[in-house]
């Protein structure tokens, strides 16, 4: 009698990863949809005319080859990526965190990033069999620094992850932690960067002054999400011993003149970038004015606001048809959170509305 189905994967798949919970997207059909950092504003309709034609003629019976190096020169370009460093592009920013993660699986190591964060780095490194070590923010979400640094002499990380902006926070960190966690770590530290257009500072000047740092940034924030670009750049060394983990022709050739396309065109993001900007501040200044509401500050798309009943909250607003995410279980310290994306101003004149009556009923 031949094993079920069931048998059969207990023996032959990893007991850890049977046990993991997949990354969760929530249903969103006819939703005003503010739960996911996307940009959302397409292009106008001539560009969007001029895309489909250039798509049109790419060649869809070949494999991607060298548009793959002028997409890399382009970013190289557009992130102004400093002498003696490289440039190595991902399928998004998870393909890049899960390489450098595989890249790094040596016996012993451990992975380390500051709590509450992004989830891809800690479920890549227990993918690959790695220690992760989560280190708690102060509860304003600043980067406890004595703590990150405790950390680091006791741990001595392989790879230290920073988002700067953090997700799902939106913050900053602050400089002074951040140079002195760089200076102490004995391996590698990411600047993730994913929010980049939306930040008033950034890592560049990290990059050319320390050869361990990587910076690594998307084009989905930029306005590409559904496109899946991620780039990672550091010393021409370390990307050419990374690159060689990155799977053959894992951009295609759709993806890669889209964005292309974009980067010629970066005026367009930048004026979609500058509403978004001027959105979140709308947004955080309505929330600020409701009682029992605190906003977090953000330099982000996206805004990280406390309120007395996260749950019953966020399924009022989704009764009223909009999405946003509730991310109070996610860490001790986001008790009472949803992250809500900036949306267009129409959406965020509607989301603000539910907001306000799912507020009064949960608070009546």
């Amino acid at each position: 009698m031949s094993a079920s189905l069931a048998d059969r994967m207990k023996r032959v798949l990893r007991a850890d990863v049977q046990g993991l919970h997949g990354y969760a997207v929530q249903p969103s059909a006819g939703m005003v949809k503010v739960d996911t950092m996307e940009n959302p504003f397409q292009l106008p309709p001539a560009l969007r005319q001029q895309l489909g034609a250039r798509l049109a003629e790419v060649a869809l019976n070949r494999y991607p080859a060298e548009r793959g190096d002028v997409l890399r020169a382009e970013l190289a370009q557009h992130a102004q990526m400093p002498a003696g460093c490289d440039i190595m592009l991902g399928n998004g920013s998870d393909e890049l965190i899960s390489l450098l993660t595989l890249a790094a699986d040596v016996p012993g190591n451990v992975i380390l990033a500051p709590l509450p964060g992004f989830v891809m780095y800690e479920l890549s490194a227990r993918l690959q069999g790695l220690r992760f070590v989560g280190v708690p923010t102060t509860p304003d979400f600043q980067l406890d620094a004595p703590a990150m640094l405790a950390a680091i002499r006791e741990h001595q990380p392989a790879v230290v992850w920073l988002a700067y902006p953090n997700n799902p926070t939106a913050n900053l960190w602050d400089d002074g932690a951040i140079d002195a966690i760089i200076e102490a770590a004995p391996g590698l530290v990411v600047m993730d960067e994913a929010y980049q257009p939306f930040a008033s500072r950034d890592s560049l000047a990290r990059l050319q002054r320390h050869e361990h740092v990587l910076l690594m940034r998307t084009m989905s924030k930029f306005g590409l999400a559904g496109v899946r670009i991620g780039y990672l750049i550091g010393r021409a060394p370390l990307i050419a011993e990374l690159d060689k983990l990155r799977p053959p022709f894992n951009i295609s050739v759709l993806n890669c003149e889209a964005a292309l396309f974009a980067l010629e065109h970066v005026d367009e993001y930048a004026r979609q970038a500058a509403i978004i900007r001027s959105e979140r501040a709308r947004i955080f200044a309505a929330l600020q004015a409701l009682p029992g509401v605190q906003p977090f500050p953000s330099e982000a798309n996206m805004v990280l606001v406390r309120v007395p009943d996260a749950a019953a909250l966020f399924a009022g607003m989704k009764a009223r048809q909009v999405l946003i995410k509730n991310v109070s279980g996610l860490h001790p310290l986001l008790a009472g959170c949803l992250r809500i994306t900036v949306g267009t101003p129409e959406e965020n004149t509607q989301m603000l509305a539910a907001f306000e009556a799912a507020l009064k009923d949960t608070t009546a």
